[in-house]
């Protein structure tokens, strides 16, 4: 079997001690050191070479974000991030998405963590076995490559849409930046567009601001009851499943507090199952993410008619969702992500008629 070797970087020992005796319990896990501060942990990933960092934000000598700007410009590997729930702490973790860390976890407290640490042990474990697998090729490339400025690569799209056209995106946390890069690249006027990612309540209305400031189009954080509109971006709320729903004609966000599916919420596979009375005149994604949500969903809406797609392997931080997805064959297109906002665009303008007769005839 092969282990994955993890470096703990947090300054606080208590807390490298407790995420060490979590990690204890699982064979394929194997701790290879730990580092209070960043200058201890660039000293320790020359002579361990660790496969995964967990990086704490608020360090003595040298701050998390800093560390991890450094750290992806010149060797860059998978981090999962420890982030408090907070507005600030959205900010700092949205940032390190933004500079490659592949995830992040809630940084519990310790009143919680004696009282169970379950939920912080099972969603560490995870993220970290699927950290493991990621793509350092391509960890490199997004942390080195310069980010497109407001209107400076947005597509052509002349056409005018067929009532109700819809884009349906899927992806989990580490699925931002790939987002942000999609989103850069649609003009104002795109099809309305409504995303699902595993992200908690604080953070989807940050995420959902900071792509406002960065896309032609619309971008807010879906609100229960509001219509859904061409040249508009809905992120579903933290903590709330977001589906759609057709009222008077009309497309319309429905936000549900029920429970998690696939142990998210918001879940994929409730977005996509939700668009299934639509299908033929829906577009359904599945971007770079962990696990296996969506997936379901996605086959479920292919087999209605939607035109489904999924992230190539090539371009992905972690294959989990859309690698799931292809071996249901839940797919019709595998596209890396540079193209996949043009061929969206595409699709729309040659007619969705079109698009299935041409892909049954092929």
């Amino acid at each position: 079997m092969q282990k994955v070797k993890v470096l703990i970087v947090d300054d606080s020992s208590v807390m490298r001690g407790i995420i060490k005796e979590v990690l204890a319990d699982y064979d394929d896990i194997n701790v290879v050191g730990e580092a209070a501060d960043p200058f201890a942990a660039r000293e320790m990933i020359k002579k361990l070479n660790p496969d995964v960092l967990t990086l704490d934000v608020e360090m003595p000598k040298m701050d998390g974000i800093t560390f991890l700007s450094n750290l992806m410009r010149l060797r860059p590997m998978p981090v999962v991030m420890l982030s408090s729930l907070t507005t600030k702490g959205a900010d700092v973790t949205l940032r390190a998405l933004e500079l490659g860390a592949l995830d992040f976890i809630p940084k519990p407290n310790f009143k919680a963590l004696t009282g169970s640490k379950g939920a912080f042990k099972s969603n560490l474990i995870e993220k970290l076995r699927f950290a493991g697998e990621a793509n350092t090729k391509n960890l490199f490339h997004s942390a080195n490559q310069v980010s497109p400025q407001k209107g400076e690569s947005i597509l052509n799209f002349t056409r005018s849409l067929n009532a109700n056209h819809i884009i349906a995106i899927g992806a989990s946390t580490g699925g931002t930046d790939a987002i942000k890069k999609l989103l850069t690249r649609m003009p104002a006027h795109a099809p309305a567009i409504v995303i699902t990612l595993h992200i908690p309540s604080v953070f989807s209305d940050r995420f959902a601001q900071r792509m406002n400031k960065l896309s032609a189009m619309t971008v807010k954080e879906a609100r229960h009851g509001e219509q859904i509109s061409q040249g508009n971006v809905y992120i579903a709320p933290g903590n709330q499943h977001l589906k759609v729903a057709i009222k008077n004609g009309m497309l319309i966000c429905i936000l549900e507090d029920s429970p998690e599916v696939n142990r998210h919420k918001p879940a994929v596979d409730v977005l996509f199952n939700s668009l299934q009375p639509l299908a033929n005149n829906v577009q359904a994604l599945i971007l770079t993410g962990m696990g296996q949500d969506g997936a379901k969903g996605l086959q479920t809406l292919k087999s209605l008619g939607a035109m489904t797609i999924v992230q190539d392997q090539n371009t992905s931080l972690v294959w989990g969702m859309p690698g799931c997805a292809y071996q249901l064959n839940a797919h019709r297109q595998v596209l890396p992500l540079p193209e996949i906002a043009s061929v969206l665009l595409d699709n729309a303008k040659f007619g969705w008629e079109n698009i299935n007769k041409g892909l049954a005839d092929g």
